[in-house]
């Protein structure tokens, strides 16, 4: 199997030059169990954060293959040829993290003990996930298919935490590996209590976990063994924590990844996250839980707003410090950390980032068919600034406007989603407190309609899976399409509105969407709103008497 890398490959060597030194730089996951959410389904959510990563919709059709096939493995992130294994005699669909069985994975890196990566080993993170997705039936089923693939060809990549769901079970699952021409890895893999959600952010996050539960935690035999054989760990087995043994926590880890759970927590229990605020300002040692309770059951659109958040409302919010400049703008470009007068500084690193390729958040149901059942919503480039747009477990292609090929990072394309939410996202960043009110209006107006729409569109699938259950693949097919098509062409709309109306750093009034003129029929007089008092009172502290308004000495006399 191989993913196509379009452009991806030329980065080979700077990606790995830069991704184990700072994995802080990468993934979001949230988890939410049947009896955390609304109508008993549930989730999982993912943001692929690269810098180089071209945001398409991944797509293998359910296939049959010969007896004695091989299928070659490349690494996710490089395209490198990593070797083959043995191919199964059937594959199923796979439609981005999801199959047709509504499972669904996902994953952060969490890097761990640099001495662990096994680099003659076949199976990398990537190559696990779908290859996994293309067999397994249920997510415990995936979590096994994972584990002994690693076991029979080797684990290539460094510390992963997996979220792994199917639509009855959520599981965290955490692996590393055992060093060079050490074949296999160590890993726990716990299923989140029904009523819970959780949520991983690029740092291991299970500590202990039950040892004699194999209903809710299975685990490799000698994830303990391992660690006291190479000096991680002393004590009883009881006491054993994954997460303090092979990735022990620092400054960077806790500000940069943890900081992110805590913020999602924080949004579906304020009151129990705020505990653990000293914590993700690495004032405390008192880590936060696996997971969490929520206050209120949450929704599809629920998730979808965490994975928009930039830490506002907390003492990290982004936009409320200098670096926000005058409109508020909750980014800080590249790199991550930085230097001044010898001093180390950094910026926050919250869960919505300007460097997404793509996110999703997968829905499972069980009181459906599993082609009506399982919808991953998907969206490219910021989760902020981007649309979820319903993809069905059930279609047979995937829209032109998220397909491979349809552009790439560095080749534009009008009609390739991923160009046309970067073209207006890019736009928003120079004028964010103003541009984002546009955005978050047509987003709003979209992402009601799909939820509007809905029951409407899950019913008469139904109807038609009765019939023929082609029909009803068709129909889903065809409606994740037209969506597609309306929601680029609606952002295409979106992004030349913005550009009208902010042109030159003005104002241009408009109302419902169109723009006033005057009784001559010519555009109406702009509107020149300037800078905030606050930012006007920091440029004066800056330039001092430069700037000041004077009288001309023949004003004087």
């Amino acid at each position: 199997m191989r993913k196509k890398m379009n452009l991806k490959g030329i980065f080979a060597l700077f990606l790995l030059s830069i991704w184990y030194i700072n994995p802080s730089q990468a993934c979001t996951n949230i988890l939410v169990t049947k009896n955390a959410s609304k109508d008993g389904s549930t989730f999982i959510s993912y943001a692929a954060d690269s810098h180089v990563l071209f945001g398409e919709l991944y797509f293998w059709p359910a296939a049959n293959h010969p007896e004695g096939s091989m299928l070659d493995i490349y690494e996710w992130d490089t395209g490198k040829y990593l070797g083959q294994i043995e191919q199964i005699p059937h594959t199923f669909k796979v439609i981005g993290n999801m199959n047709e069985n509504q499972v669904s994975i996902a994953e952060t890196t969490f890097g761990g003990r640099k001495e662990l990566r096994d680099t003659t080993g076949i199976m990398d993170y990537g190559s696990l996930i779908y290859v996994a997705l293309q067999r397994a039936k249920t997510a415990r089923h995936a979590i096994q298919i994972m584990t002994d693939l690693v076991e029979e060809y080797g684990y290539y990549s460094s510390g992963e935490s997996f979220s792994i769901a199917d639509p009855d079970e959520v599981w965290i699952m955490e692996m590393i590996g055992k060093g060079n021409n050490n074949k296999g890895a160590v890993w726990v893999a716990r299923k989140i209590p029904d009523g819970y959600i959780s949520a991983h952010a690029n740092q291991a996050r299970i500590t202990t976990f039950p040892l004699d539960d194999e209903e809710n935690c299975i685990y490799s035999h000698d994830v303990i063994s391992f660690a006291r054989e190479q000096g991680y760990f002393e004590g009883k087995n009881k006491d054993f924590s994954f997460a303090d043994a092979y990735a022990p926590l620092d400054y960077g880890a806790i500000r940069f990844c943890e900081a992110r759970v805590w913020s999602a927590f924080r949004q579906v229990n304020q009151k129990e996250a705020d505990k653990y605020e000293d914590f993700v300002l690495g004032e405390s040692t008192d880590r936060m839980p696996l997971f969490i309770k929520p206050v209120e059951k949450v929704g599809a659109r629920d998730v979808m707003n965490i994975m928009r958040d930039h830490f506002e409302g907390t003492p990290l919010d982004m936009t409320a410090d200098a670096g926000a400049g005058p409109y508020k703008v909750p980014y800080r470009f590249r790199p991550l950390t930085w230097e001044v007068d010898g001093e180390e500084y950094f910026n926050e690193r919250a869960i919505a980032t300007q460097q997404t390729g793509f996110s999703f958040v997968a829905q499972m149901r069980n009181w459906m068919q599993d082609p009506i059942g399982g919808i991953l919503w998907f969206g490219v480039d910021d989760a902020n600034s981007s649309v979820y747009v319903p993809m069905y477990a059930g279609i047979n292609t995937v829209p032109h406007e998220f397909a491979e090929g349809n552009g790439n990072m560095l080749e534009f394309s009008w009609d390739a989603a991923f160009w046309v939410f970067n073209w207006v996202s890019n736009m928003a960043y120079h004028r964010y407190s103003y541009m984002i009110e546009d955005i978050r209006e047509v987003q709003t107006e979209l992402e009601d309609k799909f939820a509007a729409m809905g029951p409407a569109i899950d019913n008469t699938a139904m109807a038609l899976y009765e019939q023929d259950p082609e029909l009803a693949r068709q129909f889903l097919t065809e409606y994740s399409h037209n969506q597609s098509e309306i929601t680029v062409e609606r952002w295409q709309k979106l992004g030349q509105f913005l550009m009208i109306k902010y042109l030159d750093g003005n104002l241009h009034p408009e109302k419902d969407g169109k723009f006033l003129r005057n009784e001559y029929g010519n555009p109406h007089s702009p509107e020149y709103p300037g800078y905030s008092e606050e930012y006007y009172r920091n440029v004066v502290k800056d330039a001092g008497e430069k700037l000041k308004m004077k009288k001309f000495p023949e004003e004087e006399e």
